[in-house]
């Protein structure tokens, strides 16, 4: 488990410097648990490599519990996850409340164009909508 461990840390480590350049802005790398963060627009995005889990998980907090229309949002987040959040899903933390937009991948077959594209989709769903949600639903 050492070597897997190393192996898939380094290896989307390698992702993100990579992606970092592409992209021009700087992305610190991950952290000992697997963890950094990355900023788009108003977007930002938590990349966490859970290596015993085998995957990667990609959050970006889009709002905090509403304090109105608490059905309402939920219907349009169910709405949105039918077509407009492609590979990502709206989700809501069962503690807090707070809303996250998320997307989750196997470690296994993860290759830079694939996680390119993961971070590219969360990033670009997660900054077109957080803001219209918080001004529709409240919430900071």
């Amino acid at each position: 488990m050492g070597d897997r461990t190393g192996t898939d840390l380094e290896r989307l480590n390698g992702y993100l410097a990579r992606f970092a350049q592409l992209v021009g802005a700087p992305i610190a790398p991950l952290d000992g648990e697997g963890f950094t963060q990355v900023q788009r627009g108003s977007a930002t995005i938590g990349i966490n490599v859970l290596v015993d889990k085998g995957f990667v998980l990609l959050l970006s907090p889009m709002m905090d519990p509403p304090t109105r229309n608490q059905a309402e949002l939920y219907r349009a987040l169910l709405e949105l996850n039918y077509l407009r959040t492609e590979d990502a899903a709206f989700a809501i933390d069962r503690e807090t409340g707070r809303v996250y937009l998320r997307a989750l991948r196997s470690l296994d077959l993860l290759d830079f164009d694939q996680f390119c594209e993961l971070l590219d989709t969360v990033a670009r769903v997660a900054d077109e909508w957080d803001d219209k949600l918080r001004a529709q639903f409240g919430g900071a």
